[in-house]
């Protein structure tokens, strides 16, 4: 039988130890809260008699207070409550002892037994008498009733005494009953449970065993060691297969790890060359999309620069297409680099002066610069782009005059960038369009430079490797955009 128990699964096994645990433990439990409830039962029946009595006291005091109502108003219903409370007494009084007995409670008993029904005859006469309005009877036998009601009242008072000096002490006796029972059912509940603690470790070691045993012996193979002498495998059951598959694996191991370091080599130089491509492929991303550039804009801004010279002076002339030239020296220069917050608001400010000259100063430019901030690193071409989208999709196409407001600004461990204009807003569905990378515009405008906001979401995104790094806010239809950037605070920043 010991040979068959150690071969069975150790599901089957487990299952049968934790059975014999869990009957063992009912049975205990079961007998102990039978001793208990016994007990408890007996101290709730210890004053059982007293309670009895104070009922039939109350009810006596209903049954006078009845009769002396009737006497004072001789109405139906005092005549009703009378005969509800006669009943409710004596049906209080048929439970008394009414046998001879020589004890002396139920002798006590039977003599309030009598004398109630002796009081409740006198009572009923009593009421006879005024409902047949005579007068001196009823005066009497309401003063016979009265002093029996005061003698029974008395000597149920001594009664209930007496037997509550008796029933305290029985309820001292059962209340040391059970304290002791609750310690005897303590002990024995911590014998059970030290007794079942011992039978699951004993158990718990015929399955741990052989599991030491072979992680000892797994352990060494693990360090390199396979000159070990094989685990035997005791039992048949999972442990044991689990033995022998060991056991057979090692004589094969050095195979398996030799090709396992053969394959990692392989992993390590594949993973090497796709991060290699990784970082090729990103840097080709980022130069095409600065490479995306309009050249509508160029030749539209060099016309009207052309027809600014035919109609002014040469110095106004002068001023425009030296900052046309600063304009596309930097796109020229800066498109492939990465370049500091205060050249990319310069190059904001060339092209306002630019816009302004071709608009007729259509556009007012606002600016709120911490210049503790402006040496951080951004992508080239990230606020013009921006901003060119608030002067053609937003205030071109509104009536009065355009603001377009730039403030830097630090919160918390971040550079926040704001471009806020007054134009004719956004719709949220167009700006998670922009956010999500699904916008798609009909055409980019004849006076773009053909980098759009998907260009520089992507641009900023690829160069930060996150994604939650500009917000795209409008509170509705003409009241504005605010486009804002949040670059982390490097350790040169303050």
């Amino acid at each position: 039988m010991r040979t068959k128990y150690r071969d069975l699964p150790i599901q089957i096994k487990m299952t049968i130890v934790y059975v014999a645990i869990s009957v063992v433990v009912l049975a205990v439990n079961l007998t102990l809260l039978l001793s208990i409830n016994s007990v408890l039962k007996r101290l709730e029946m210890t004053y059982q008699d007293n309670l009895n009595l104070n009922e039939i006291t109350l009810a006596l005091d209903e049954v006078q207070n009845a009769m002396t109502e009737y006497l004072n108003v001789k109405t139906t219903d005092a005549l009703e409550n009378y005969y509800k409370s006669d009943e409710n007494y004596r049906s209080k009084i048929n439970d008394l002892e009414s046998t001879v007995s020589s004890s002396i409670y139920t002798r006590m008993e039977r003599n309030i037994k009598y004398m109630s029904e002796e009081y409740l005859t006198e009572v009923s006469q009593t009421i006879e008498a005024k409902r047949g309005r005579n007068v001196e009877k009823y005066r009497i036998g309401y003063e016979k009733a009265t002093e029996l009601y005061d003698y029974i009242g008395s000597y149920i008072a001594s009664l209930n005494g007496q037997q509550f000096i008796e029933n305290s002490q029985t309820f001292v006796l059962l209340s040391r009953d059970l304290r002791i029972t609750e310690n005897v059912s303590v002990f024995i509940m911590i014998l059970v449970i030290i007794t079942n603690i011992l039978v699951i470790l004993q158990y718990s070691s015929q399955i741990t065993r052989p599991l030491k045993t072979l992680a000892i012996s797994a352990d060494e193979v693990a360090k390199g060691n396979f000159d070990i002498e094989l685990t035997p495998a005791e039992s048949k059951d999972e442990v044991g297969v689990v033995t022998s598959a060991f056991n057979q694996m090692v004589i094969s191991i050095r195979d398996y790890i030799e090709r396992i370091k053969e394959s990692m080599e392989n992993e390590r130089r594949h993973k090497e060359t796709e991060l290699m491509m990784e970082t090729h492929l990103k840097d080709a991303q980022i130069k095409y999309l600065q490479a995306q550039i309009n050249p509508h804009f160029l030749f539209n801004s060099l016309n009207a620069g052309a027809q600014l010279a035919m109609m002014e002076e040469a110095d106004r002339t002068y001023e425009y297409i030296q900052n046309m030239s600063e304009f596309f020296r930097y796109n020229l220069k800066k498109a492939d680099s990465i370049i500091t917050l205060r050249e990319e608001i310069e190059l904001v400010d060339h092209y306002i002066f630019i816009i302004n000259v071709r608009f007729s100063g259509d556009v007012k430019f606002q600016k709120d610069i911490d210049e503790e901030l402006i040496q951080a690193s951004i992508p080239s071409m990230i606020l013009q782009p921006i901003v060119e989208n608030c002067v053609n999709h937003g205030i071109r196409e509104m009536a009065g005059e355009g603001v377009i407001t730039l403030k830097v600004f630090k919160i918390m461990d971040s550079i926040c960038i704001s471009i806020k204009d007054n134009g004719k807003g956004m719709t949220q569905e167009t700006i998670d369009k922009l956010l999500n990378g699904t916008y798609r515009d009909d055409g980019l405008s004849m006076d773009s430079n053909g980098i759009g906001m998907d260009n520089v979401i992507n641009r900023l995104r690829l160069f930060l490797g996150q994604d939650d790094i500009i917000t795209i806010t409008s509170e509705g239809e003409n009241k504005g955009t605010e486009v804002r950037i949040y670059l982390p605070l490097g350790d040169g920043e303050v």
